[in-house]
């Protein structure tokens, strides 16, 4: 793991992974490295038209994966709107790598991808680190 930079209050890291596809970036942002909040789902191809598509609330997937820095920069974020939209609105998180049927059904060819579900169908997409007042934006005109 090498240094990249340094932030206000922290140092940014850079870990090079080497794997069939190539080299990895895992990006570490100190408190960051956690991608999961306490309100923030965990979705799967397996469970996919239970939790998302069969909803009776309008559901926020990310797709993303370990690697991706800007999906792990986005993480606080979705975290945040899951603590504040709980209880309106599924918000959760599909692995890419450890999900890959989802992500294609739905032509994710970019990550972080963030689709918007309402009835069983996409309502809304932003693609790449988004910010937090326009996601939910993007949440309060699905409810």
């Amino acid at each position: 793991m090498g240094f990249l930079g340094r932030g206000l209050s922290q140092a940014v890291q850079i870990d090079c992974r080497l794997n069939p596809l190539g080299p990895r970036f895992i990006y570490s942002f100190g408190d960051i490295e956690k991608m999961a909040g306490q309100n923030t789902l965990t979705f799967t191809d397996g469970a996919w038209d239970a939790d998302v598509l069969n909803s009776d609330v309008p559901v926020l997937v990310d797709f993303w994966a370990e690697w991706c820095g800007p999906c792990r920069m986005l993480g606080p974020t979705v975290d945040a709107l899951a603590m504040e939209n709980s209880g309106k609105v599924k918000i959760g998180k599909l692995n890419v790598d450890e999900n890959p049927g989802s992500a294609m059904r739905y032509n994710v060819r970019g990550i972080p991808t963030l689709l918007l579900f309402k009835g069983g169908q996409v309502v809304g997409q932003r693609v790449g680190a988004t910010g937090k007042a326009d996601l939910q934006k993007l949440i309060d005109e699905s409810l």
